[in-house]
């Protein structure tokens, strides 16, 4: 790692508030394992979840919650779960890219990258996106619990204070 990563992650922020949404249309509360194990690791990481959010794989459902949690200045990311395959009901690449002000195409290239290590190919059906709502951090993962444990422990906890300081600076 170069001396200047290392320097920005120093000056990095510790503790983030995390808003996360998971996209279903059958999920409970009890049923979204992946919700949940966003919620546990960002915790054990030391970051604080100001909401959870299930919320149907439809753009006019998604985008108010997508919005509002960009608008809250304590939110410093938003962290999604589900709604990237290419069914026709998939609609939350669409969704989310179209709120970016500023994509980071390496994300959803990094998450691939990882993911074919685990199923092969297979990782091709999977649009995970992330980048910037204005100053907000938003990362979008699939739904499944092994793909959320991998971007989590692999992508998103050991870079997302370093995202955030970046994200805020003037």
């Amino acid at each position: 790692m170069s001396q200047a990563v290392q320097e920005h992650r120093s000056q990095s922020p510790q503790a983030l508030k995390i808003a996360v949404m998971t996209i279903s249309d059958t999920r409970t509360v009890e049923t979204d394992t992946s919700g949940a194990l966003i919620v546990s690791l960002s915790q054990e990481a030391g970051h604080e979840v100001v909401e959870r959010a299930i919320v149907p794989d439809e753009p006019d459902r998604m985008r108010p919650f997508l919005l509002d949690f960009e608008a809250r200045p304590e939110v410093d990311a938003i962290l999604l779960t589900g709604g990237t395959g290419i069914s026709a009901r998939d609609q939350t690449f669409e969704t989310v890219s179209a709120l970016l002000t500023k994509p980071l195409p390496g994300y959803g290239e990094l998450f691939r990258m990882l993911s074919y290590a685990e199923i092969g190919p297979a990782c091709m059906l999977s649009r995970a996106v992330g980048g910037l709502m204005n100053r907000t951090v938003l990362l979008v993962m699939p739904g499944s619990r092994a793909a959320v444990e991998l971007a989590m422990t692999k992508i998103i906890l050991p870079e997302l204070p370093h995202l955030v300081r970046e994200a805020r600076r003037h």
